[in-house]
């Protein structure tokens, strides 16, 4: 059963229901031609995201049954990074990664995030109407991470197009990816002449000595693991806060906040929909199906989220502590999740503060998805509002 393509796109969970009929694990096409199994389970994605034993990251084999010019090989093919190893190499990547978040400091990044999100917001304000996607989702991760890596602003287009065209276009995957790993690797060299302060000098200085095309390839890493579900995020927290009728007031005020929209979108609109690519290390039996070793098996967080459904208080809403996957589990689990939810948290609350009065300009049900088998990410977020004086 496909997973890409806009009949995917347009009903995601609808296809998921049908995938169930398989078991834990189903079989599906990711893109014309290229099969893999997914995990639609709970337990069965735990299982498989805590066992590196009998499950490896490294796509090298597999990736060798695909034409070089494969649109998957940007998001699934081997490169020197933390996603695609094991073990010590994967503990040295990540520990790098690790130590360079570290050194965000929480009132600092909101600081920029507000910053940012005013000035975008400034852009728009006067108008009365805008696309929340192109006009401020997409560009408030762009500018903050601008600033952590100290991107030159005339690379900035460049970068963003790279990283979305690799997730989205099957057409510019390979050249999007080529060119957002040119630019990084200008930075890099540049940093081992003159260091700043500032995530790329941090990566290239790191006592675990990464040479250069490491060092590109874990920023690189972290830009496409950043920018596109940071933004894919706010504009799915933000259609649930504006068409769910549990948030009516919420812009104005209302009990229900930021953080409770993020954390449904995180259970139901998950920005990374089905991704955690491992590959048995020998042939296996899991959760009733055989699996030839190699196997490309991919986690689908929203079909695990769905399936297990968080408790709910009164008002319909998850309470108690959410265990959803959107972050993946296990040694490979999303190290940058903090950052992200103060992102989100910070963008939306900076823009449901100054126009609160924002309601869709386009019936809920008109909106377009992304089409592709990673994602679950909006084409557009349409929205009216009183115009506000810059």
């Amino acid at each position: 059963m496909p997973i890409h393509g806009p009949v995917f796109a347009a009903d995601p969970q609808l296809v998921y229901d049908r995938l169930r009929r398989y078991g834990a694990v189903a079989p599906v096409e990711i893109a014309p031609g290229v099969e893999a199994l997914l995990v639609t389970d709970y337990q069965a994605a735990l299982d498989l995201l805590r066992d590196s034993d009998t499950f490896s990251k490294d796509s090298r084999a597999w990736q060798q049954t695909l034409p070089p010019t494969s649109p998957l090989l940007p998001m699934l093919g081997y490169r020197p990074t933390a996603l695609f190893s094991d073990g010590e190499v994967h503990a040295r990547y990540r520990q790098v990664i690790t130590d360079g978040l570290a050194l965000l400091e929480p009132h600092q990044l909101q600081r920029r995030v507000a910053e940012v999100a005013q000035q975008l917001i400034d852009g728009f304000a006067a108008t009365g109407t805008a696309d929340l996607i192109a006009e401020y989702a997409r560009r408030l991760p762009l500018f903050v991470f601008n600033t952590w890596f100290g991107v030159p602003e005339e690379h900035s287009a460049r970068l963003v197009a790279g990283i979305a065209g690799m997730i989205e276009s099957a057409e510019k995957a390979v050249a999007a990816y080529g060119d957002l790993v040119a630019v990084v690797t200008e930075m890099v060299a540049e940093r081992r002449e003159r260091p700043r302060h500032d995530l790329t000098s941090w990566f290239v200085t790191h006592p675990a000595g990464l040479e250069n095309d490491e060092v590109v390839r874990q920023i690189t890493l972290n830009m496409i693991a950043g920018h596109e579900p940071t933004t894919n995020l706010i504009g799915n927290a933000l259609l649930r806060l504006l068409t769910d009728a549990r948030y009516a007031g919420s812009l104005f005020g209302g009990a229900m906040t930021a953080y409770q929209a993020i954390d449904e979108a995180l259970w139901h609109e998950p920005p990374l929909a089905n991704l955690s690519a491992h590959y048995p290390r020998y042939d296996i039996t899991f959760h009733g199906r055989e699996i030839p070793a190699g196997t490309l098996v991919l986690v689908s967080y929203a079909a695990a989220n769905s399936q297990a459904a968080p408790p709910t208080d009164g008002t319909g809403l998850p309470s108690g502590e959410s265990a959803h996957l959107a972050w993946a589990a296990g040694p490979h689990a999303c190290p940058a999740r903090d950052p992200a939810l103060l992102i989100a948290i910070t963008a939306i609350e900076q823009l449901t503060s100054r126009l609160s009065d924002l309601e869709l300009a386009t019936p809920a049900a008109d909106l377009l998805w992304r089409p592709g088998p990673f994602h679950r990410a909006l084409v557009h977020l349409p929205v009216r509002f009183h115009p506000v004086a810059g």
